[in-house]
């Protein structure tokens, strides 16, 4: 089938931009055994302060929004962080470029769009092909920490971690580091759920 000449130019930018990516993404983590990743970043507050309290600790941070991007890499270089990274990139492209030998510690989500229209729930980040790969990347015991605003969204995470035979809740887990995101401020409420790679 043949595809359009829009389409062929559109395809052939997504090559040079995976390809940009995944080699600043192996400059930047070569030698890296594990991460803490953060999918969907916004302005990097969470991460960076995290990056700043867990020096021994790689981070990194994904999202779509260019100026956000640029914003997390200016607080890193006010802060000197040189453990904490981010990229401008969709989840299931920077999965697809980053070393297979690279394990995710821990798997931050912070207020995701909940996408509240039942149409669009298909765009939720947490699916269970999301589950599924951050399991593969998972070692036992390793964490995936979720927490949102919008209560159905967060009952659906539920329901989906419950579902899925590779994660459990951790009812007793403790958040892994709190300090106030430009998001979070926004709330007048949040809820929380930590699970653990079984």
């Amino acid at each position: 089938m043949e595809i359009s000449e829009a389409h062929a130019r559109e395809l052939e930018k997504q090559a040079v931009r995976k390809k940009e990516l995944k080699a600043q993404v192996g400059a930047d983590l070569a030698g890296v055994d594990s991460i803490l990743f953060e999918a969907g970043c916004g302005h990097g507050h969470w991460l960076t302060s995290y990056g700043e309290t867990h020096p021994e600790q790689v981070c990194v941070g994904i999202d779509l929004i260019s100026w956000r991007i640029r914003k997390c890499l200016d607080k890193c270089t006010k802060r000197g962080l040189d453990n904490v990274h981010f990229y401008k990139a969709e989840l299931l492209e920077y999965l697809e470029v980053l070393p297979e030998s690279i394990r995710f510690d821990r798997t931050v989500l912070l207020f995701p769009d909940p996408w509240p229209k039942a149409k669009h729930h298909r765009r939720r980040m947490v699916q269970t092909a999301f589950l599924d790969e951050l399991a593969k990347r998972t070692d036992m015991g390793n964490t995936f920490c979720f927490r949102s605003d919008d209560r159905p969204y967060f009952e659906w995470t539920i329901e989906h971690l419950e579902a899925h035979p590779n994660w459990e809740i951790d009812a007793s887990a403790v958040w892994p580091h709190e300090t106030e995101t430009y998001f979070q401020e926004l709330m007048d409420e949040y809820f929380s759920v930590v699970a653990k790679r079984v």
